[in-house]
């Protein structure tokens, strides 16, 4: 008997029950708990990797100084003990050498550029094309990093590269050349950032910089519906780490520049805070969101967060070791894309031009301020290794610090010690015997820290699930295939969390 009667009855006594499918609503409530577990677990990610950072920018003014003065010292002293090695400078001193001198000659560089030019260049462009000019500057400055520290890897090691070598490159002068201009051109790219910073900060009706701060919303649309990986969110993680501590440095140069306007006016300062803490506010919020759903529709958990921290944590440790492969300054620069030369040299630029420093009372300032500096380096250096140290305990990979990584020998195909060490070991490296910077060659008779062993404890760093079915084919298919790659081997980083090869 139908009626409309009844159909509205059994409308309104229908019943169901959700005990049915357990499963599927288990798992939507747990896909809530972790979106609210990620802005935790995200800032704590976020501020262990902006004091790496910090670790690494503090270094080129408090450490850096003191070892280009000791290395001068022992080029400049040797003759008098003889030549007991067959190196006249380690390749360290090498390199701190060469990191100072392109400090040096940037910074005189610098002072032909005219900031009060560009400012007022900058400020009579039209909003909209102010905007557009921001946004090609971030994209510029993402293309730098990714290439710059090639530019300064390519330079160290073919300074310290043995000589016994068949010379395969260009020569060090022309490498020396290319590493100054790179960072020259990328320091004029950021203080034209800072300067359109500066010029949106001062506008009247706030209307640029608050189009620049919608414009960090964009970027939630062009990341949350794409499909990321754990390796590829690790990626954009490492690159929003660089990304905000750039941007605090920046706020800092826009303060100075705007405080030296207004005479040191502590009164002004005030003025700024709003805006400052609208664009951290934009920037904080602008994460959170953006990793909450692309850990949703992933399905990536938020104790994921825990173990790319144990990743930045392990390559502080490693570094600290006897037979590190490389500076732990140059490490941050690869795994996160923060070259600290270009931002040194522009801050030290701003520093010099706002603050006058005349008088022996002033020349003391400066000296204790340095002294404070070098205290705070330190501090944050023992406090950062102490935390490295226990999350590398927590996520159990102390033994990757200790077994030895097999090299292949120069002229001869690592094919074969590559098959033998994927059977010693079960794991998966690189099939060209090329060397490069990241990974510095060592004596065969020394044993070198491994950086690729994977353990049971973080077989899940890898890459998708869907492609360890493959791992167990011969070796012939694994060369035409990329090879799955551990956490600890990424070392570039991108907007996209793409790679670039």
């Amino acid at each position: 008997d139908l009626s409309l009667l009844r159909f509205i009855s059994a409308e309104l006594t229908r019943g169901y029950f959700l005990e049915h499918n357990e499963a599927k609503y288990t798992e939507r409530r747990e896909r809530v708990y972790t979106c609210m577990r990620i802005p935790k677990e995200l800032e704590k990610l976020m501020f262990f990797g902006i004091f790496l950072c910090l670790d690494a920018f503090l270094y080129v003014f408090t450490l850096l100084p003191l070892r280009v003065f000791l290395a001068m010292f022992r080029f400049i002293t040797l003759p008098c003990y003889g030549l007991r090695d067959r190196r006249l400078l380690q390749p360290a001193q090498v390199c701190d050498i060469l990191k100072g001198v392109i400090l040096v000659i940037c910074y005189f560089m610098m002072h032909y550029v005219d900031y009060s030019m560009m400012y007022h260049l900058i400020r009579g462009q039209s909003v909209i094309k102010l905007y557009i000019i921001y946004n090609m500057l971030e994209v510029a400055d993402r293309l730098f990093s990714s290439f710059g520290q090639d530019i300064l890897d390519a330079l160290y090691w073919t300074a310290t590269e043995p000589k016994e070598r068949k010379r395969a490159h260009i020569g060090v002068i022309p490498h020396f050349f290319m590493a100054v201009l790179y960072v020259f051109l990328h320091a004029i790219l950021i203080m034209v950032q800072a300067t359109t910073l500066n010029v949106a900060f001062n506008s009247h009706n706030k209307s640029l910089l608050t189009i620049m701060m919608s414009n960090n919303f964009v970027e939630i649309k062009g990341s949350v519906f794409k499909k990321f990986e754990k390796n590829n969110l690790f990626q954009m993680s490492n690159s929003d780490i660089k990304e905000r501590f750039t941007n605090y440095v920046l706020l800092l140069i826009v303060c100075l520049r705007n405080m030296e306007q207004f005479s040191w006016n502590p009164d002004h300062l005030w003025v700024l805070f709003p805006d400052v803490c609208m664009v951290v506010a934009s920037e904080i919020a602008v994460d959170i969101v953006k990793h909450a759903f692309i850990t949703k529709f992933n399905d990536i958990t938020a104790d994921v967060y825990s173990e790319y921290r144990a990743s930045l944590a392990f390559d502080l440790v490693s570094s600290r070791q006897k037979n590190a492969y490389t500076d732990y300054s140059d490490s941050v620069s690869r795994r996160m894309g923060f070259i600290p030369l270009p931002l040194a040299v522009l801050l030290m630029r701003v520093v010099t031009s706002s603050i006058k420093v005349q008088g022996v009372l002033a020349y003391v300032c400066v000296v204790l301020f340095y002294c404070g500096l070098i205290s705070l380096k330190v501090l944050n250096s023992i406090v950062l290794l102490g935390k490295s140290c226990q999350y590398v305990k927590e996520a159990k990979m102390e033994e990757k610090l200790f077994n030895p990584v097999l090299t292949a020998t120069p002229g001869k195909p690592a094919g074969k010690q590559q098959s033998t060490f994927k059977s010693a070991q079960g794991i998966s490296t690189d099939e060209n015997g090329s060397t490069s910077v990241t990974n510095q060659p060592v004596h065969q008779k020394e044993n070198t820290p491994s950086l690729l062993v994977t353990s049971s404890s973080d077989q899940f760093l890898t890459t998708p699930d869907g492609e360890e079915k493959d791992i167990s084919q011969d070796s012939s298919e694994l060369k035409h295939r990329s090879s799955k790659k551990d956490l600890l081997e990424i070392d570039r980083f991108t907007i996209c969390g793409n790679r670039i090869d």
